[in-house]
């Protein structure tokens, strides 16, 4: 059942939109990947994979080729981690792929692109996992305060986020609804990609 908005909260995309914002990213994938049988896609969790599962849809639909999809939970390769400033969230769902990388053009794919840390922990955690031929980055959502020099191949869309707001991004298969809001919160986030 779809969450009630926050009362504060500015509708940055409603279902129509994100549904265009996705087949054109599709569209991007295909047109910059001319050996798309190439192209493995690998969901960030939790709404990065379905937002992967959605582009191998219209792939598929734009070119007849089922592009193998996976997940990478990229908590344990986190930085902030490391050091001491996050935790692990035991019990969630992990990574999952069962096809080969190597040589493969591996397309990371999230929901909302911060600081850049959560895809440095992803490439960190594809090369434990194979070589691949090249690494791309598609996002839904560029918030801007990048700490890392990370930008993404693919984006949906940029919203300019101050520091005491954050996106959230609702998906049909985990929230019950498709919808971008920026919602404006009392304190200042710290450097991570998800908000609250």
């Amino acid at each position: 059942m779809p969450q009630p908005p926050e009362p504060s909260s500015t509708i940055v995309m409603h279902a129509d939109a994100m549904a265009e914002v996705v087949h054109r990213l599709a569209q991007e994938i295909v047109g910059g990947n001319p050996d798309v049988e190439k192209v493995v896609l690998l969901g960030i969790l939790r709404r990065g994979r379905p937002l992967a599962d959605r582009l191998a849809a219209h792939i598929k639909e734009m070119t007849g080729i089922s592009l193998p999809v996976g997940s990478l939970a990229t908590t344990l390769y986190r930085d902030d981690l490391r050091a001491g400033m996050g935790h692990a969230q035991i019990g969630l769902a992990g990574t999952y792929f069962d096809f080969p990388i190597d040589d493969m053009t591996i397309v990371l794919v999230d929901d909302v692109l911060a600081a850049g840390r959560t895809i440095r922990a992803a490439m960190d955690e594809v090369m434990d996992y194979g070589r691949p031929a090249r690494i791309q980055l598609a996002c839904l959502i560029d918030r801007g305060g990048r700490e890392l020099p990370i930008q993404p191949d693919y984006l949906g869309w940029t919203v300019a986020a101050g520091p005491r707001e954050y996106v959230s991004v609702r998906l049909v298969e985990l929230d019950g609804e498709d919808a971008v809001l920026l919602i404006p919160h009392p304190y200042k986030f710290g450097s991570g990609e998800a908000s609250p």
